[in-house]
């Protein structure tokens, strides 16, 4: 499933060919996804300026004057720069064609993504209200999370992934930033001090924006917006690394399940 840095590079290669255009055309071949694409979007969007792309969370938000429009990937999906000529794969679900003749993209071969219009504030969306800080901000920090973990017995682990607490911190970024700050996923919360909480924020962030900056981790089906891979699970210390050696201390790497969510950690370094 794309995570939060394979969204911000999506986020970030498509962001210069289409912000500033005019949408001239939505092609809507399949309208089932995870919620229905609506009947009247094309007519919506038509004629519109693009002014902002931006992300919140794992969700894209492609904002006009009168609404936004929200994409998310889901399990499997893309987005791709292309021309009219383009051949339309298999899944190629959505076009939305701009004034110059670029063209945007939608693939999703599960069909678990979405493609949203809003009227409202996008930030009071059903979707986007009850998200928590992002963890590259300035909200989110060591006495933000110190805050939010006392007195909870939930696994450390499952409390970076909750979305209400922090976006963005999916299975593969939760495992590496738990391995960077020296702790163990499954302790309780509310038995890691602030030094701990000062460690774990640091550490969430440096192994986010070392994955922004190194393109998004390639699992199975992500690819940017360019159509390149992304190259930071070259880089991954941990996770998928069930009995290999530890980066530090060459002890086998162990693998538990959390939450239904596969964990990997070191039982040396990490307490």
């Amino acid at each position: 499933m794309p995570e939060l840095p394979e969204v911000e590079t999506t986020c970030r290669g498509i962001a210069p060919h289409i912000q500033g255009k005019v949408f001239q055309q939505i092609i809507v071949r399949q309208p089932q996804l995870r919620w229905p694409v609506s009947d009247g979007l094309a007519a919506t969007l038509a004629g519109l300026s693009l002014s902002r792309v931006s992300r919140r969370g794992k969700y894209l938000l492609l904002a006009t004057e009168p609404g936004t429009l929200i994409l998310h990937l889901g399990m499997s999906g893309n987005l791709r720069i292309t021309g009219l000529g383009q051949e339309i794969g298999k899944h190629d679900h959505v076009d939305f064609v701009f004034n110059d003749g670029t063209v945007l993209r939608f693939n999703d071969p599960r069909k678990f993504g979405a493609v949203l219009w809003t009227d409202t504030p996008v930030e009071q969306h059903p979707l986007l209200a009850g998200l928590g800080p992002e963890p590259l901000s300035d909200a989110f920090g060591a006495d933000y999370l110190f805050s939010h973990s006392r007195n909870r017995r939930a696994p450390i682990k499952n409390l970076i992934m909750d979305s209400h607490l922090v976006v963005g911190v999916g299975n593969i970024y939760a495992s590496e930033s738990l391995f960077l700050a020296g702790l163990h996923p499954n302790r309780p919360a509310g038995d890691i001090g602030l030094a701990d909480c000062q460690r774990l924020a640091e550490a969430i962030k440096t192994v986010l924006q070392r994955a922004i900056e190194q393109g998004g981790t390639t699992l199975r089906d992500f690819t940017n917006a360019e159509g390149k891979p992304g190259y930071f699970q070259q880089s991954l210390s941990v996770y998928g690394r069930k009995g290999l050696s530890c980066l530090k201390c060459a002890e086998p790497i162990q693998q538990v399940k959390i939450g239904q969510r596969a964990s990997y950690f070191c039982k040396v370094c990490q307490h």
